[in-house]
């Protein structure tokens, strides 16, 4: 299995290659940051990418910044991020619904065999999640806003109301007829429960409930 590391601790970032090269793996590429690690990626086609969260220049999110573009443009190369802060939201947008990501915390990271089997499966398009973050999904999908249940199309649309385009405008857009954006219109609004009212205007009500969930 070949894996690229990314961490600006040096021993840190040493210490891992040992330890995955004792198991057996080739790691083909260390990096102290993320700034070159989407061009490594595409160099040397790793199976997994190893990085922390909290990296230069900035240290506040460049690898999971790092991690969900890798997902975007390498969906194939596993991601498994292993860092000492819990960073929330970007850590649920990269392990909501994709295959070959993993989020550990290092503390909780104690089990050499266990570590090394989390890379392997994240390697082979699995998941291997924190048990804080885990719990933290699953009370995520147990309250699904009304906005999740939009259809990709209905989201497209909903975006350009949101922008403030009219029905016209969006079939301009979309290359869609007149009567099926009004479908995908009304659509939305019974999914978010924007029933006619004489006092409500619905294209606004349905902005704030799209500019809510983002």
């Amino acid at each position: 299995m070949r894996v690229i590391l990314a961490d600006d601790a040096i021993l840190v970032r040493q210490g891992l290659a040992r330890l995955l090269e004792d198991a057996g793996m080739d790691v083909v590429a260390q990096l102290p940051d993320a700034v070159d690690l989407l061009s490594a990626v595409s160099a040397h086609r790793p199976d997994v990418v190893l990085l922390d969260v909290r990296m230069p220049p900035t240290h506040t999110t460049e690898g999971l910044t790092a991690a969900l573009e890798i997902k975007i443009r390498h969906p194939e190369v596993g991601v498994l991020v292993l860092s000492q802060h819990l960073e929330t939201r970007l850590a649920l947008k990269l392990l909501d619904g994709r295959r070959g990501v993993g989020y550990l915390l290092k503390e909780r990271v104690g089990d050499l065999v266990e570590f090394h089997d989390a890379v392997r499966r994240v390697g082979a398009g699995g998941t291997a999640v924190d048990p804080e973050l885990a719990q933290l999904l699953v009370e995520r999908k147990s309250r699904r806003t009304p906005v999740e249940s939009l259809s990709a199309r209905e989201l497209e649309v909903l975006g350009l109301i949101a922008e403030g385009r009219s029905n016209q405008a969006i079939v301009d857009r979309l290359f869609l007829s007149a009567k099926t954006v009004e479908s995908h219109v009304r659509s939305i609004f019974i999914k978010l429960d924007l029933l006619p009212e004489p006092d409500d205007h619905r294209r606004v009500l349905a902005v704030l409930a799209y500019l809510r969930s983002s």
